[in-house]
């Protein structure tokens, strides 16, 4: 009898064993030179579900290509749904992988950290109050343009994915504008969750340093009072266990001039169109990680990985504070209304301070061949004292009003409000309002497409008050929500990526009837006849833009625009701002 034993003993040992072979990752077992491509990641991500009652294995969309978009949510009290997370209280922690796939260090990190701790169970304090929302490939069609010509600055994986979708779309440029299907349907995702924090896995360009991890969060004055501190303090916190590891963490690394450390840092906003933008104005923190380009790609996953293991005990320990801050932004966010709202922002370049920096020498030479700088980096570490700025200052903002109107033609704006999270209303009847809205001057388009769009570059406004007629099925949007920096940073044209800014509304800004020059030539004479002072101020257009009125067309459309035949909904934003939602009854 004791033999069976012994041997029913030993072949659950032998079982054991096996099963945990059979867990050692793809990267692992490359001698941690190699990623795997998106079928092994799938079939892996779906033996992890299979390994653990705790873990989940499920999709949120497909690509434009077909291919599933992977999520995995991990929970030791087996809850994969919204509603049973948000009723056993745990915090939720979104962490994505691969948005630009050949930046693949999250993916490997991730799947590493989630067998180690619930299959493994290395790490018995994490995850207890938080549920992990993992997703290791986002952009899956830019994953399989597999090729080891993929980053040319990036030292590993041997092979690895392209930057964008199948269309050629950059996913983290498209947080706010949503273009790509895709995002799309991670907006869903997000709102349907609504994380409590977020992090978005990259790999970074640009200079040589001594630090494995750089990072952006919104730290600066994006959020508000609480949800700065919460942030400096857990990056504080994350920093001090990273140097346990001998893992060295710094903020995002930019040169006031391209790759010269010496000319200075300089740090900036990030726009909602970034992850970690659009995050901060959904009132949630959020990490960009970075890790160096030049560092080995074993170098790179292990920051990732230990970066990811304390940031959940962080948030293991930290949980039921940061929901109850994220919560009161979500509360201060609905009272925005008679407010102003900053938009945009620039850093001061007269406020600075000094930072010690982990660098190595260089030395910079002059380029015979294209007459340009010509910097050279050493393998010689070297600590700098740098000038840093990164006070922040308004470049932009707005009055919130108490509702947005979006006309009912304008189907492609209010099919993008859909995806926000927004609340909103239907008008059922047609109704007439005084609204106040901008009138365009000065419109200038880029040059170039940018992310499939004709983005206006530059424009000046006139707010104006209008009696306009709304039809059944126009939009209004309410600003007493939690979503309502969106709502501005999409509707109030001086955000840097409102709709207008996208090029949504690029046809108010197209002249669609003529006049010609020999009927204007003429009425222009009796226009002057009947009021000499349009002369003066004919004469005063054309001397201070002249590179505007530089031809006969454009100066007899000075006086034609000043006649009734002229389309007044022409530079007339369509978006309507209701100062008070009352006379809507």
């Amino acid at each position: 009898m004791k033999k069976v034993y012994l041997i029913f003993f030993l072949l659950i040992v032998q079982l054991t064993v096996l099963a945990q072979e059979e867990l050692i990752t793809s990267y692992e077992k490359s001698d941690f030179l190699e990623t795997p491509r998106y079928q092994e990641t799938i079939e892996y991500s779906k033996l992890l579900a299979e390994s653990s009652e705790f873990i989940h294995y499920t999709t949120f969309g497909k690509s434009l290509q077909g291919r599933d978009l992977p999520l995995l949510i991990i929970d030791k009290n087996k809850n994969f749904t919204p509603e049973s997370v948000k009723k056993s209280g745990n915090a939720v922690l979104l962490v994505e992988a691969c948005i630009h796939p050949g930046e693949s260090e999250g993916k490997d990190a991730g799947f590493m950290l989630i067998r180690d701790i619930i299959i493994h169970k290395k790490y018995e304090d994490l995850l207890e109050n938080t549920t992990l929302l993992f997703i290791p490939i986002f952009n899956t069609d830019g994953h399989e343009r597999f090729s080891k010509y993929s980053r040319i600055n990036q030292n590993g994986p041997k092979e690895m994915g392209w930057r964008t979708t199948a269309n050629n779309l950059n996913l983290n440029r498209d947080f706010i504008k949503a273009d790509a299907i895709e995002m799309q349907q991670w907006l869903a995702l997000f709102n349907e969750w609504l994380p409590d924090m977020f992090i978005d896995i990259h790999t970074t360009d640009g200079a040589d340093y001594q630090y494995q991890l750089t990072y952006g969060m919104p730290v600066q004055g994006e959020m508000n009072e609480q949800q700065t501190e919460w942030q400096n303090n857990y990056l504080t916190q994350i920093e001090n266990y990273l140097l346990k590891d001998e893992i060295f963490m710094f903020p995002y690394v930019s040169f006031r001039r391209w790759h010269d450390p010496r000319s200075g840092l300089i740090r900036h906003s990030q726009s909602p169109r970034y992850s970690i933008g659009y995050a901060a104005y959904q009132n949630r923190p959020a990490l960009l990680v970075e890790t160096h380009m030049l560092k080995d790609y074993k170098t790179r996953v292990d920051a990732t990985y230990h970066l990811l293991k304390y940031t959940l005990h962080y948030v293991d320990q930290d949980f039921k504070n940061l929901q109850q801050i994220n919560k009161e932004a979500d509360e201060e966010t609905q009272n925005l209304a008679g407010k102003e709202f900053v938009l945009d922002y620039y850093t001061s370049q007269e406020d600075s301070t000094t930072v010690e920096f982990k660098g190595v020498e260089y030395d910079i030479e002059h380029s015979e061949l294209t007459d340009g700088i010509w910097v050279k980096f050493s393998d010689n570490p070297k600590d700098y004292e740098l000038v840093l700025f990164d006070k922040l200052m308004p470049a932009a903002s707005a009055t919130i009003p108490e509702a947005y109107i979006i006309p009912v033609e304008w189907t492609e704006v209010i099919d993008r409000i859909k995806l926000h999270g927004i609340k909103y209303t239907i008008l059922k009847e047609t109704k007439e309002l005084e609204v106040t809205t901008y009138r365009f001057t000065n419109v200038q388009f880029n040059n170039y497409p940018f992310e499939g769009r004709q983005m206006v570059q530059d424009f000046n406004l006139n707010e104006i008050q209008i009696k306009k007629k709304y039809y059944p099925g126009s939009i209004i949007i309410p600003t007493n929500q939690r979503t309502a920096k969106i709502v501005a940073h999409l509707l109030e044209p001086e955000g840097p990526d409102s709709f207008v800014r996208w090029g949504f509304f690029n046809s108010i800004f197209e002249r669609k009837e003529y006049v010609e020059t020999y009927v204007m030539e003429k009425m222009a004479r009796e226009m002057i006849k009947e009021k000499p002072e349009l002369l003066d101020q004919y004469k005063k257009a054309v001397e201070e833009n002249p590179q505007v009125y530089n031809n006969q067309w454009t100066k007899l459309f000075w006086f034609y625009a000043l006649t009734p035949y002229w389309d007044d909904q022409k530079d007339i934003y369509p978006v309507g701002k209701i100062e008070d939602v009352s006379m809507l009854d």
